[in-house]
């Protein structure tokens, strides 16, 4: 199981390639049959070409992340991150208020990603 200091720098390494629109770089920190699902209650993405899609479309998009409170870890393989999405729409720029609960395998990779968010915490500014 990775330690907790593994498991924050992941997930701060996690914010800062999407913000350089690194899409490769995020998708390196997943596991190859790692999971997302985002936001919880779609679909499941499977496998890391499926997740790779996912981001280079999400990280295309121009969106940006900002931590709306430090990085949180636990006592097993789980560690979580409040964050803001900042994105253009078609309708203008938009906000989303998320927090991601991510799993880790052995090697310190996400094995998961679980994107909480509903139609309210989405807002045009």
């Amino acid at each position: 199981m990775p330690s907790e200091k593994v498991m924050k720098q992941a997930l701060q390494a996690y914010i800062d390639a999407f913000n350089r629109s690194d899409a490769e770089a995020v998708i390196a920190l997943y596991a190859d049959d790692a999971t997302v699902e985002d936001p919880v209650g779609k679909d499941v993405l499977v496998g890391k070409e499926r997740i790779a899609a996912f981001y280079r479309m999400a990280i295309g998009t121009g969106a940006k992340l900002a931590l709306a409170a430090p990085i949180r870890a636990s006592h097993g393989n789980s560690a979580a991150m409040a964050f803001d999405v900042q994105l253009n729409m078609p309708q203008g720029k938009a906000l989303i208020r998320v927090i991601d609960v991510m799993t880790f395998d052995d090697e310190g990779r996400f094995s998961s990603m679980r994107a909480f968010w509903g139609p309210s915490d989405m807002e045009m500014l």
